[in-house]
């Protein structure tokens, strides 16, 4: 009997260690995030000086048209609309984090809807805004996001026809999540 007591006591004690410890750091190990859509950052994140003041609040990427708008990691869309004629997607993670993806073409979730990494968000034509925001403080995303690589191959010197390419690897840097973030 005590060691049934026992094995209850360790199994709440360790359901109240998941619930109290913060969002950041059960999800820090976990940080690699796929890029929301292919294509190339031609902005990168720059913090304005002050709340009203220039600067970039995310990245913004340059896209094929048109171009797949995907969740980069899952949630539940909070906005999904229109503001001053450009088309948002907010996306709330579990951990209260909100990922951004702004100027696209058109929408394609609605608000509640839930997602996973990977869901289509969106469609963009040209260019792609994506930022994340922890409470109200605009954070870089760059940190966040893996980079999908290709797998290398060799091709048959015989002529005889290759097989085919293996898909593309998410690939994250060691200890991408830095301790200014957390």
């Amino acid at each position: 009997m005590p060691f049934h007591f026992a094995a209850r006591l360790a199994a709440v004690l360790l359901s109240c260690c998941a619930v109290l410890a913060p969002p950041e750091a059960m999800l820090a190990s976990a940080q690699c995030w796929p890029p929301p859509v292919h294509g190339e950052v031609v902005d990168r994140f720059r913090p304005p000086p002050c709340p009203y003041c220039a600067g970039n609040r995310g990245l913004e990427y340059e896209t094929a048209s048109p171009a797949a708008v995907r969740a980069s990691a899952a949630g539940v869309v909070t906005f999904a609309g229109s503001v001053a004629g450009v088309n948002y997607v907010v996306v709330e993670l579990l951990n209260g984090w909100r990922l951004t993806y702004g100027r696209a073409v058109e929408i394609l979730v609605g608000r509640g809807k839930r997602v996973f990494t990977g869901s289509p968000l969106a469609v963009a034509s040209g260019e792609l805004f994506f930022g994340l925001r922890v409470g109200n403080e605009y954070r870089n995303p760059s940190p966040y996001l893996g980079e999908l690589v290709g797998v290398p191959r060799l091709i048959p010197a015989d002529g005889s026809e290759p097989r085919p390419a293996p898909p593309a690897r998410l690939s994250c840097r060691s200890g991408s999540v830095p301790a200014s973030s957390r």
